[in-house]
């Protein structure tokens, strides 16, 4: 209750100086009012696992320059940070660094960090796949929900194929691998052994391990890569699983009178 409490707080304070477009809940609930749209943090929960200190993220929008930013709150920790992942090309370093003294000068006992862009995990490709298609902006204050449901559907059917993609890459690797290196393996020592009286038994032996481990290692490359692509297929699924979410729950909170501007609550307050 205290860590609900905790964050409702750091939210309230953040609205002095932004708006909040959605939040993203782990084993927490934070009442807000006026109410934003509310959806599980998929990316922890499809884990399965508890060992992640349950957290709150919202989307915000800075009053002064109109930036899209993701703060994530770790209340048991007393730790905020900045995603910049799910907010690519939709605010600059300097925006960051004037969030980073705003929540600075809020909040003086939370320790502040910002996570960047992995390339391991194609932060950058995934974001370029998604943006293609649908905006974080459009998904978060856009008003055309019904182009935003032909926008979602069709991150939806990229992201289904991108996996389907990797799945015909890892299972090629697998096929490929095993008789391919029991072959070349049976072949250069075979062949390069006969040549052992004329080279020598060492040279013989090293070259030998040189061929099939670099066989090898370009399997293994090739294995890691398929890899890859199922992470970044997986993680455009479940950016688009995320959106429609918060495309569902904006309905939710918008009066049936307007329904069809997409005018949500927080909006008509400014009005």
């Amino acid at each position: 209750m205290a860590d609900c409490q905790a964050c409702a707080d750091v939210f309230e304070a953040v609205r002095v100086f932004a708006d909040l477009r959605a939040i993203k809940l782990y084993r927490l609930e934070v009442p807000l009012d006026p109410p934003v749209p509310g959806l599980p943090c998929l990316d922890h929960e499809a884990m399965l696992h508890e060992g992640i200190a349950p957290h709150a993220a919202a989307y915000v929008e800075t009053h002064d320059d109109g930036e899209l930013h993701e703060i994530v709150l770790i209340p048991s920790r007393r730790r905020v940070e900045i995603d910049t992942a799910s907010t690519v090309h939709e605010h600059s370093s300097e925006g960051r660094e004037r969030l980073l003294g705003r929540l600075r000068d809020q909040f003086p006992d939370w320790t502040l960090s910002v996570n960047g862009l992995s390339w391991v995990r194609g932060d950058r490709r995934v974001a370029r796949a998604c943006r293609a298609q649908v905006p974080l902006r459009e998904v978060l204050s856009g008003n055309d929900f019904d182009q935003l449901e032909v926008s979602l559907d069709r991150l939806r059917t990229v992201g289904a194929l991108m996996e389907k993609q990797s799945r015909v890459a890892s299972w090629s690797v697998r096929t490929v691998t095993g008789p391919m290196l029991a072959v070349l393996g049976f072949l250069v020592y075979q062949g390069l052994g006969r040549l052992a009286p004329q080279v020598g038994g060492v040279a013989i032996s090293g070259l030998q391990a040189a061929v099939v481990g670099a066989t090898g290692a370009l399997f293994l490359y090739f294995g890691l890569k398929a890899v890859h692509l199922t992470e970044m297929a997986n993680r455009v699924w479940k950016r688009a699983s995320e959106y429609r979410l918060i495309l569902d729950e904006r309905r939710r909170l918008v009066p049936i009178d307007d329904a069809k501007t997409g005018r949500s609550g927080h909006q008509q307050q400014h009005e």
